[in-house]
């Protein structure tokens, strides 16, 4: 099952994308720092985390060093009320997606099934324990 990663200070907006999620039959955690968030990926690791682009900004190095699993993205977000903090080049390269929420949740949801796939297709995101075996013939 995938695992998605929200990781802010906005709890409305980050409980009613844990909703839309749960709807998809993704299992989501909520934290509110990058420290929860690294050991909440160390218990399990995600396959996207969706991180405030003010705390991502603030604290590049934190936000890299979120465990992700195999094939795994990093997305950014910001509210309209957020400011637009320049990110180091390395995040930049590190980030699959910057999106303002909840104006572009669509386009979110997109990119979580999208990452979802890819990661089934090319058998990553997944223990060697949890695949389905086939017989041998």
């Amino acid at each position: 099952m995938t695992q998605i990663l929200l990781i802010g200070t906005e709890t409305p907006l980050l409980e009613g994308l844990a909703q839309s999620f749960a709807a998809l039959g993704l299992t989501t955690s909520v934290v509110h720092t990058l420290h929860e968030a690294r050991e909440t990926a160390a218990q399990q690791a995600p396959l996207i985390a969706i991180v405030s682009h003010t705390l991502a900004a603030e604290s590049t190095g934190e936000t890299l060093n979120v465990p992700l699993a195999p094939g795994g993205a990093l997305v950014l977000y910001r509210t309209g009320a957020s400011g637009t903090a320049a990110l180091s080049p390395t995040l930049q390269r590190a980030v699959l997606a910057d999106l303002t929420l909840p104006l572009e949740r669509n386009r979110l949801l997109a990119l979580v099934q999208h990452v979802g796939e890819r990661a089934k297709t090319t058998g990553r995101g997944f223990d060697d324990s949890s695949r389905e075996r086939l017989p041998r013939a």
